[in-house]
C-alpha cells in the first residue's frame, strides 16, 4: 500500500510508547503514521528467540511490567495480560558460617526475618517503611497520565511530610540506614534505587531517589508483573490496537531529518535505500533525547550513561541451592538477590566509579517460566526448562569503552560465580544447549544496548530519571519541546522509563489539546 505524502501526526520509532501514542491518536480519528527502522516493532519490549534452534522465546531485552497503568490497557481494548508473582524476592546469605536468606512473600515472610536476624524488629520495620511507600504509591501513580503538577501540589496530595523528605528532599540512603539494621535488608530495599543508575545510597543529586520513586510506585502498589507471553505480548497487542484503529505503520522506514516550522513538520526518510519526504502536522518522536536532537539537527543534551549487565539464559532445570530451606522454585520466582547486601552494593559503586569492574558484581535474576510457561515450546516445558533473566548492577558504559566483548566476558564470568556461591552446583551445568550445541546464556552491556537499540550510552531510561513534577522546563505533559508541534513520547520525557506507555499517553494527549 503506498504511504500517503501527508498526515496528521507522523510518529518516529515504533516502541511500545509511540504505539501507545499512535494507538490513541488514530482512535481520535487523526490520520497516523508510524515509521520504525527496524524489520519489526517493540524496540526494547520484544519477545525473541536468542538461541538457535531451540523453542524459547525470551523477552529479551526489558522484562517485567511495573509502570504501565491498567488505564491504558483498558482504554485501547488490549488483549494482554499480567501475573503476579507469588515471591517477591529470595536473598541468600551466610551467617555464622550457615546458609541461610531472606524470602519475602506469603505467609513466611516474618519468620524468614526472625529466622535471619533473631527477631521480629526488621520485619516489623520493613513492614511501617513499605506501608509509607505504598500510601505514597497511591496518591502518585495516578498522576502519571495526568498534566504535570506542579511540585507544591505533588507534596500536597502525598500529604505526608516524613514521605515527601524521606523521597524528595534526601538521599535515600538516610532513610534505609534509620530504618533498618540488618545490612542485607538494607540492600534489598536499596536495589530499587539503582536499577539502571549508577549512583551511590547518598549520592546528594538524589537520583538514585527518583529511581527509587519510580521502581515502588507502578500500578500503585509497587508490584513488578510477569507479562502472560513475554514483553513482545504487549507491544504485538498494542501494534495490533494502533492499525484497527486506523494507523499506518511502516517498518524498515528510518527517519533521519525533520524540518517544522512550528505548525507544519515535514519528515525526511530512508527506505530501501530511497529517500523521501513526508508531511505532518506533528511529529511525535519515540527515541532519545539525543536523537530527536539529531533529526531536528539541534545541539544534543549531555550524554546517558547506562549501567548493568543483561544475561539471558535457558536452564534444563533449576540449580539446587546451598540453603536447603527454600525450594529453588520459590527463590527463582521472585526476584533472587546476588551480592546485594548494603555493603556490597556500597563497595560495587566504589570499585565502578573507579574505573574497574566490581570485586563482587550485585544482580539480581528471576524465572519467568515458573510464572507464565507459556513462552517455551510444548516439549521444553514438559521436559521442566527455565528461563533465567538476570540484570547486573553498577556496570557503567565507561567500564566497557575499552574492550567490550573481553569485559563483557569478564564481568560474566565474575557474576555467575557470584551465583555459584549460593548454589550446590554450578549454573552452567544446567544451561541448555542450542541447535548448535553451544550453551544457551547471551549478556548484553550497555555498548551491547547502544548498538542494537539506539539507546544512548546504553541508557535503559535514555536518560536520568526526573520527579514527577513540572520545572520550568517541563511543559504541561513533559512531553513539550522548543518546537510547538514536535514532541517527544519516549522514555526521556518526564515521565519516562521503563515499560509504561505513560509517555506515549501523554504525548498524545498533548497532541489533542487534552
Amino acid at each position: 500500500m503506498p504511504v500517503p505524502d501527508s498526515y496528521d501526526a507522523v510518529i518516529v520509532g515504533g516502541g511500545h510508547n509511540g504505539l501507545v501514542a499512535a494507538a490513541y491518536l488514530a482512535r481520535a480519528g487523526q490520520s497516523v503514521l508510524v515509521l520504525e527502522r527496524l524489520g519489526a516493532t517493540g524496540g526494547a519490549a520484544v519477545s525473541t528467540r536468542p538461541f538457535a534452534g531451540v523453542d524459547a522465546r525470551l523477552s529479551r531485552y526489558s522484562y517485567l511490567v511495573s509502570l504501565l497503568p491498567h488505564k491504558i490497557v483498558r482504554e485501547l481494548g488490549l488483549d494482554f495480560a499480567v501475573r503476579k508473582r507469588t515471591v517477591s524476592s529470595y536473598t541468600p546469605a551466610v551467617r555464622d558460617g550457615r546458609a541461610t536468606g531472606l524470602l519475602v512473600g506469603g505467609d513466611g515472610t516474618r519468620g524468614s526475618f526472625a529466622a535471619l536476624t533473631g527477631s521480629d524488629r526488621e520485619y516489623e520495620a520493613w513492614q511501617r517503611f513499605y506501608r509509607r511507600t505504598g500510601q505514597v504509591a497511591e496518591r502518585v501513580f495516578p498522576t502519571l497520565t495526568e498534566p504535570l503538577p506542579s511540585r507544591e501540589a505533588l507534596r500536597e496530595r502525598i500529604g505526608d511530610a516524613d514521605a515527601w523528605r524521606m523521597l524528595f528532599e534526601e538521599p535515600i540512603g538516610v532513610a534505609v540506614e534509620e530504618s533498618f539494621d540488618d545490612d542485607l535488608v538494607r540492600g534489598v530495599v536499596l536495589t530499587d534505587a539503582l536499577i539502571g543508575t549508577f549512583a551511590d545510597a547518598h549520592d546528594p543529586s538524589l537520583l538514585q531517589n527518583r529511581c527509587f520513586l519510580y521502581h515502588v510506585i507502578g500500578g500503585g502498589t509497587g508490584d513488578w508483573d510477569v507479562p502472560v507471553g513475554g514483553m513482545g505480548a504487549l507491544t504485538d497487542a498494542l501494534a495490533g490496537a494502533a492499525r484497527a484503529a486506523g494507523a499506518h505503520i511502516r517498518t524498515g522506514h528510518e527517519a533521519i531529518r525533520v524540518d517544522t516550522d512550528g505548525t507544519h513538520a515535514e519528515v525526511t526518510v530512508r527506505a530501501d535505500g530511497v529517500e523521501r519526504t513526508i508531511g505532518a502536522r506533528r511529529v511525535l518522536v519515540n527515541a532519545s533525547p539525543q536523537a530527536l536532537a539529531a533529526l531536528l539537527g539541534d545541539e544534543p543534551p549531555a550524554p546517558a550513561e547506562g549501567a548493568q549487565l543483561k544475561v539471558n539464559m535457558l536452564l534444563t532445570r533449576l540449580p539446587r541451592l546451598r540453603d536447603r530451606s527454600v525450594d529453588p522454585r520459590e527463590a527463582f520466582a521472585g526476584t533472587f538477590h546476588i551480592a546485594e547486601g548494603y555493603g556490597q552494593l556500597a563497595d560495587a559503586y566504589r570499585d565502578a566509579a573507579a574505573g574497574r569492574l566490581p570485586a563482587a558484581p550485585p544482580s539480581e535474576i528471576y524465572c519467568h517460566s515458573l510464572t507464565d510457561p507459556s513462552i517455551l515450546g510444548a516439549d521444553l516445558a514438559a521436559r521442566g526448562y527455565q528461563t533465567l533473566t538476570l540484570f547486573g548492577l553498577h556496570a557503567p558504559a565507561r567500564l566497557f569503552a575499552a574492550d567490550n566483548a573481553a569485559t563483557r566476558t569478564a564481568l560474566l564470568k565474575a557474576t555467575l560465580a557470584e551465583l555459584d556461591t549460593h548454589l550446590e552446583e554450578p549454573v552452567a551445568d544446567c544451561l541448555a544447549l542450542d541447535g548448535n550445541g553451544e550453551p544457551c546464556i547471551e549478556a548484553k552491556t550497555p555498548l551491547d544496548l547502544e548498538h542494537d537499540l539506539r539507546l544512548p550510552g546504553g541508557h535503559i531510561f535514555h536518560r536520568d530519571l526526573a520527579f514527577p513534577y513540572a520545572t520550568a522546563t517541563t511543559g504541561r505533559w513533559g512531553v513539550e519541546t522548543a518546537h510547538p508541534n514536535i514532541l517527544l513520547c519516549g522514555a526521556g520525557a518526564v515521565r519516562g522509563g521503563g515499560v509504561s506507555g505513560v509517555p506515549g499517553h501523554n504525548a498524545a494527549m498533548a497532541a489533542l489539546g487534552r
